[in-house]
């Protein structure tokens, strides 16, 4: 990217600057490491080297990774000329062969991959020639925008100067690197030395605002659609102290959605650049002082630092102070590329005519009225396609309208009323009812860049397939939304739904990962987070051979390995203990994995309610007619309060671990739902578990000492066993799971005074931290799937099952043991299903941590 960063000066700078002039500044920050400017330049050295001598065509996948980022500065760096586009086989396919590029560079399998398809290069580049981006809504189209150095380097200035970009920003990552929107962020905080946290989560994945907050992030820029599910996902309610601005560009929002964020960003203290621009002009052409949103939510703004607007009269005479937008600056294209051979010429275009109408307003703001080509004649009528669907918006229903030679085609998502948009449609088009056709679709199809994609409409509305079919083929034939819909009772999956954002909780997570894992093979690492569509182009990457090599979910492991032997220490077929207390730190892993999403206050409490509702209904339902056939038990065991009242010997405390982990959530219940706690726990969610474990230590050494009568395995002195699980779901750092490596054996050690019990926690905890997924095979995934997934009901049932054959075969009683609670545990489930299906809104089904 920077001459100053090889041994051989690149010919062409990007920013003008090096990057090892930052020196120890974060440049680039991943949920697993941090990369310094320095070594940032290192790095891009390294690679440039590696890609040769002399000018060579590079097409590369624009990801938000770091080899995407360093090969694509490296790239630039050595003066190539990059072609960035989306990680999409079809997309590859089409302009490899459309331009046949030297270089291929993208992730196969999990991995960065660069392939040199030949020594030298085909293709005679142009001096100026600095990048290749698809023009919007053209993706694997031949049709591309060709883009000079120089004017990336403009547009990244401006951008900087007009944002205010401090080198102590850090923008995160929520469009991919091949969109020019994308891209724009990148350049503009490097321009500045600031810092790009790099991912591929979205932002309706808790995840994602984990790390926003984790990373100090600053920025965040955002599509209409973006915005959409921000809304979705309670971004208002959400605590960013750090968040300094929020971006918006392409395609126009509605106005009251601007102003409503430009109010909330006055409340929070965060300011909204609302922002126009086309690929054309390398990324931004204007934007809207954030003083302005709220009194002109509608306007695009003024021209950016160095950039100028003017509008083309038009030949209708409808409207003289409505023109065509026009641009001219240093970031206007050097012009369109549609084959290899366009790409040595030089300038051919010197102004922008962007294609929007637009007209000045009084106060020297630029206002955006329509397009010249969203306008289309039914009936012999003019209509405005794009201010029809700007009415729609005012009146709450998000559209698409295309047009054919005797209709006028709405697609809407469903949940609208069909009728009524038809009757409003006709009325404002001043055509016959007859003339509207509304197509209901569960969400309207959308780009890689979040706009909506018009040409995927425009097919329906002629009856045809879209290029891009909905259902694309899952691995081995199976739709992967299907089997989500099946394992978590929800109507509403789409490509972009994660396992947590549906609302997946422990239970179902045992059931989903070894069903998965049988589908697609090793799953990576934060899977539950990933939509459905990337986990499925991630298992088409894998190579065959590696996919058989299976593996299988490290909490799955530890529930199955942890029944088998309190069930089986139990039935004193052997005598290795510590099962139970291994499955309290699993419990707490589960509800900081779980429970701790970023959703509305309101959302958490009732996920944590109806997941005490899960563990303690089927339990008392069960000890009902327990209690009435033996006498053993009494009325606190259907009550699940004998741990509170007594006695605590005998027969009625078998259920001990049950009552512990029922009363531990009732606890953290009441906590949470104290507004304060709920606020520090999404600003510090390591330290809030790290001091509940200081304090249920303090307990453990007696520093806090309890009533006398309190037994071993009370509430109060097990909770740092479920803390313990807690900070470690949260320990995102190798420096975090560092320390709690050392503080559990530490910890553990003399606590039973039993060298075997006190192993077998520490051995299990590690694993927890360190080990994601252990290997497998089948016939293991399946097995331990089962146990796991039915740990909590074959504890609950095992007493009742095991004296009936214990005199017999213990090795019988334990197998039947462990049986009759899978039986259980898909009762429970199958009840679960009869009940009337959950509302989308809700987080699906809640989540019993064990």
């Amino acid at each position: 990217m920077l001459p100053q960063d090889l041994d051989t000066p690149a010919p062409h700078p990007l920013l003008g600057r090096s990057l090892a002039s930052f020196g120890d500044r974060t440049a680039l920050v991943t949920a697993d490491e941090e990369i310094s400017y320095r070594e940032l330049s290192l790095r891009v050295a390294r690679t440039a080297r590696g890609l040769g001598g002399g000018r060579r065509f590079v097409l590369m996948v624009g990801a938000n990774s770091v080899d995407a980022v360093v090969t694509y500065l490296a790239v630039l760096a050595g003066g190539h000329v990059p072609m960035l586009v989306p990680d999409d086989d079809a997309v590859i396919a089409s302009l490899t062969a459309a331009y046949d590029p030297d270089v291929v560079c993208r992730p196969v399998g999990g991995r960065w991959r660069t392939t040199q398809r030949r020594p030298g290069s085909a293709t005679v580049l142009h001096p100026d020639l600095g990048l290749l981006l698809s023009t919007s809504g053209s993706t694997g189209s031949p049709k591309l925008v060709r883009l000079s150095y120089d004017n990336l380097r403009a547009n990244a200035e401006a951008i900087a100067e007009y944002l205010g970009i401090r080198e102590t920003d850090r923008a995160v990552t929520t469009l991919p690197l091949s969109y020019c929107y994308g891209l724009s962020v990148l350049h503009s905080h490097l321009v500045r030395g600031a810092g790009v946290v790099l991912t591929g989560l979205s932002v309706a994945d808790a995840c994602f605002w984990e790390l926003f907050r984790r990373a100090r992030g600053t920025c965040l820029a955002g599509v209409p659609y973006t915005f959409a599910l921000l809304d979705r996902v309670g971004f208002a309610e959400m605590d960013l102290p750090g968040l300094r601005y929020v971006t918006q560009a392409g395609g126009r929002m509605n106005p009251e959605q601007v102003r409503r964020y430009a109010e909330l960003g006055r409340r929070r203290g965060w300011d909204l650049f609302v922002m126009y621009g086309q690929t054309e002009a390398t990324a931004r052409m204007a934007y809207l002082p954030p003083d302005r949103a709220l009194m002109s939510p509608e306007a695009i703004g003024v021209p950016v630092p160095g950039g100028d607007l003017r509008l083309e009269p038009l030949d209708t005479g409808d409207d003289p102070e409505i023109g065509e937008l026009v641009y001219r600056g240093p970031n206007v294209m050097l012009g369109y590329a549609e084959c290899p051979a366009d790409l040595s010429l030089g300038r051919t275009v010197h102004e922008l005519f962007t294609g929007d109408l637009a007209r000045r307003r009084d106060d020297g703001l630029f206002q955006i009225v329509g397009r010249r080509s969203r306008f289309a004649k039914v009936f012999g009528l003019r209509l405005d396609l794009q201010r029809l669907e700007a009415g729609l918006e005012a009146d709450g229903v998000r559209s698409c309208c295309v047009a054919t030679d005797e209709q006028v085609v709405v697609a809407v998502e469903e949940g609208a009323r069909a009728g009524t948009v038809r009757r409003l449609v006709a009325s404002r088009c001043g055509v016959p009812v007859r003339a509207v056709r509304v197509i209901a679709l569960p969400e309207l199809p959308v780009l890689t860049s979040g706009k909506v994609d018009l040409q995927a409409v425009t097919a329906l509305a002629r009856g045809e397939t879209p290029a891009t079919p909905a259902p694309p083929a899952d691995p081995a034939g199976v739709d992967l939304r299907a089997v989500y819909a099946e394992l978590l009772d929800r109507a509403d999956v789409t490509d972009d739904s994660t396992f947590v954002g549906l609302g997946g909780d422990s239970l179902s997570y045992v059931e989903m990962s070894v069903r998965l894992e049988q589908i697609l093979g090793p799953l990576p690492v934060g899977w539950h987070t990933m939509p459905i569509a990337r986990l499925r182009a991630g298992a088409a990457e894998v190579p065959a051979g590696s996919r058989r090599r299976r593996t299988l979910d490290t909490t799955v492991a530890l529930r199955a390995v942890a029944i088998v032997l309190i069930v089986g220490t139990h039935i004193q077929l052997f005598t290795v203990r510590g099962g139970a207390h291994l499955l309290l730190a699993v419990a707490g892993f589960g509800f900081a994995r779980f429970h701790l999403a970023d959703v509305p206050h309101r959302r958490r409490l009732r996920h944590v309610s109806s997941s005490i509702a899960r563990i303690a209904v089927p339990c008392m339902l069960y000890l009902v007619p327990v209690v009435l056939l033996d006498s053993s038990y009494s009325w606190q065991n259907v009550l699940l309060l004998n741990e509170a009242l007594g006695p605590r010997v005998g027969p009625q405390r078998d259920f001990w671990f049950i009552e512990n982990l029922v009363y531990t959530l009732l606890a953290l219940l009441a906590l949470l739902a104290l507004p304060m706690v709920d606020r520090f726990e999404r600003r510090m969610p390591f330290a809030l578990p790290l001091g509940l474990l200081a304090l249920g230590l303090a307990v453990r050494y007696d520093v806090i000492p309890v009533s006398p009568w309190d037994h071993l395995a009370t509430p109060a002195r097990l909770f740092w066993f479920f803390a313990l699980g807690w900070a470690a779901g949260k320990a995102t750092t190798v420096r975090r799971r560092l320390l709690l490596t050392v503080l559990a054996p530490l910890t553990v050690l003399g606590y039973f005074d039993t060298p075997l019990r006190e192993s077998v926690i520490i051995i299990g905890f590690t694993a927890l931290v360190w080990l994601p997924h252990l290997p497998s095979t089948a016939l293991v995934n399946r097995v331990a799937g089962a146990l796991a997934g039915s740990s909590l009901y074959a504890y609950l049932t095992h007493w009742q099952v095991y004296p009936l054959l214990d005199d017999h075969s213990k090795l019988a009683a334990l197998l039947a043991a462990l049986a009759v609670g899978v039986a259980f545990g898909a009762a429970v489930d199958r009840a679960t299903r009869w009940l009337p299906r959950r509302q989308p809104v809700t987080a699906g089904r809640s989540d019993p941590p064990d």
